[in-house]
């Protein structure tokens, strides 16, 4: 995202079927991931991507293709003599630049088998990620035992980051145990500009997803190549420091605590959230790490000014809806969002950036 450089991308099966149209994998693959024809449909999908590679090769494109591997596809006996008979059919194209993607959630019967074909496959140039990540019960026995070079986070977790604490504590935990096993990370379903920017303060710097681009036919590919740009301001979002990262993990409670707020004026939720401004999260944040760490800065007093006359204006809309005008109190919702927004523009002048 930082650079704009286009490493890759993902092969994905559709099948265009006479009657109902093109159906997505959802669809039609749980019917047959038991079936031998499994096996036929994944070989096949790897001999696709070879050929389609190299198309865009000889029209002067030259980028790297990941494709799923299913789990009884993976376990055959003879996976690693099929996937060397079908990368002899081009060979002009590097090995390298071909990636296996295993599904985290797999159901892998013989780990240390499937971890010598890997290493076997590595052998021959060919890379593997577990995709996924985060989502299967078998984490990080999966991570420790197969040899995969690249961690996909998954996009549930991606997706809900910005206003849920919790996914974004379990994003920076993958994003550690990345760097511990010195794998590297991608992130997917990055869909605004808001995604990338709080990956980057993560240190995360790969990803894919609607923010960058939709699903697509490969005729399509090299003209989007040549022409896409990352957005301007993921160039320059700086790392946040480890002694910021209360501040970003603050900032996130707000948000959900803003939504929390929405939800209960819309009757989606039945209480309210925290309405006293020193019981919630980002009261105690303020209280404790906040005013040790940056009390002295200059923007300080006017979060907590925000803070405060947010929670304030909180606390009249939810006096609105006991009185049953709850038109009115949705009425200045706008109110309270403005307030968020500003107060989480004013956090991030606090963020203290560190050195890559």
């Amino acid at each position: 995202m930082r650079t704009g450089q286009v490493i890759g991308a993902e092969a994905l099966i559709r099948w265009q079927h006479p009657e109902q149209g093109l159906l997505p994998p959802s669809v039609f693959l749980p019917v047959v991931e038991d079936h031998p024809l499994a096996v036929d449909i994944g070989e096949w999908v790897i001999s696709t991507a070879l050929a389609q590679m190299q198309s865009w090769q000889d029209a002067g494109l030259t980028i790297s293709v990941s494709v799923n591997v299913g789990a009884r596809q993976l376990q055959q006996e003879n996976f690693v003599d099929r996937l060397r008979a079908l990368l002899a059919v081009h060979p002009a194209i590097a090995s390298s630049r071909l990636e296996l993607e295993v599904l985290e959630t797999s159901a892998l019967e013989d780990i240390a088998g499937v971890s010598r074909v890997i290493e076997t496959c590595a052998a021959m140039g060919v890379r593997f990620a577990l995709d996924d990540f985060g989502t299967g019960y078998s984490s990080l026995t999966y991570l420790k035992r197969l040899p995969a070079s690249l961690l996909k986070i998954d996009q549930s977790f991606v997706r809900d980051m910005l206003d849920d604490p919790d996914d974004l504590a379990i994003l920076e935990g993958v994003i550690g145990l990345a760097s511990a096993f010195r794998r590297e990370v991608i992130a997917e379903g990055v869909e605004t500009i808001e995604h990338g920017e709080m990956l980057l303060q993560l240190g995360c710097e790969l990803a894919q997803g609607y923010g960058i681009a939709r699903p697509m036919p490969a005729h399509a590919v090299p003209r989007w190549v040549q022409t896409w740009q990352p957005e301007p301001s993921w160039r320059d979002v700086p790392l946040v420091s480890r002694d910021d990262l209360p501040l970003l993990f603050a900032s996130v409670e707000h948000r959900a605590w803003v939504k929390a707020m929405e939800k209960y004026l819309r009757n989606e939720r039945e209480t309210p959230p925290q309405l006293d401004h020193q019981q919630c999260h980002f009261g105690s944040w303020i209280r404790d790490q906040g005013l040790s760490s940056h009390g002295t800065h200059p923007s300080f007093d006017a979060i907590d000014g925000l803070h405060r006359a947010a929670h304030g204006l909180a606390t009249e809309l939810c006096a609105l809806k006991a009185l049953h005008q709850d038109d009115l109190a949705l009425h200045r919702l706008d109110e309270l969002q403005a307030l968020g927004d500003d107060l989480l523009k004013r956090v991030k002048e606090l963020e203290l950036p560190r050195t890559p």
